[in-house]
């Protein structure tokens, strides 16, 4: 029986993990294909660790922080779609999949989506104020929060990617490639 081809796919907030997953996923469409959004592994908010912003020194639910997610669960319904031997491919992506060593080890394939900060807090802005957050609540939780978790744990893993992706300006040759590396693993 083969396993499935497992690839991790991480990087900052508003980066374009998804967008590239989703790319990744319609251009693997000969393959039966299972993405796991670590977004759903987040605890109730009563479960999240509220921390201090550093500068300004008010309290947040900390949901960039790795102890917001149940990253035991995901390893255990990443370990669970594996033993189903109905996928070709799972993705798991989201900010800290590479960060955590028991989930990232799991990997057959790494990725980074890099994205510069102004670009990211941009893409944050329009998407959370589409969701009816303000401005002032975006700005204030990303300013006091959020840059300083993405340095702290986000940052830290690209270095155990194997590949660092252009989050800006997604390459149609590096889709193309790692596609092709893909469907040749799974051969």
């Amino acid at each position: 029986m083969k396993k499935a081809y497992l690839i991790g796919i991480a990087g900052g907030s508003a980066s374009g993990k998804s967008t590239f997953t989703d790319l990744l996923e319609k251009n693997l469409d000969t393959l039966k294909v299972k993405i796991i959004h670590m977004d759903s592994y987040f605890k109730s908010d009563k479960s999240r660790p509220h921390s201090k912003a550093p500068i300004t020194k008010k309290i947040y639910i900390d949901d960039n922080h790795p102890d917001s997610f149940d990253l035991l669960q995901l390893k255990k319904d990443l370990i669970a779609e594996i033993n189903k031997n109905i996928y070709d491919v799972i993705i798991a992506e989201g900010l800290l999949t590479l960060f955590d060593y028991n989930i990232c080890d799991m990997m057959d394939l790494k990725l980074f989506v890099e994205c510069r900060a102004d670009e990211r807090i941009v893409r944050r802005l329009k998407r959370n104020m589409e969701w009816g957050l303000t401005f002032d609540e975006i700005a204030d939780v990303y300013l006091d929060m959020v840059r300083y978790r993405h340095d702290e744990y986000v940052e830290t893993s690209k270095w155990k990617a194997d590949f660092i992706l252009n989050g800006s300006a997604p390459s149609e040759t590096a889709l193309k490639i790692i596609c092709e590396f893909i469907k040749n693993k799974i051969k």
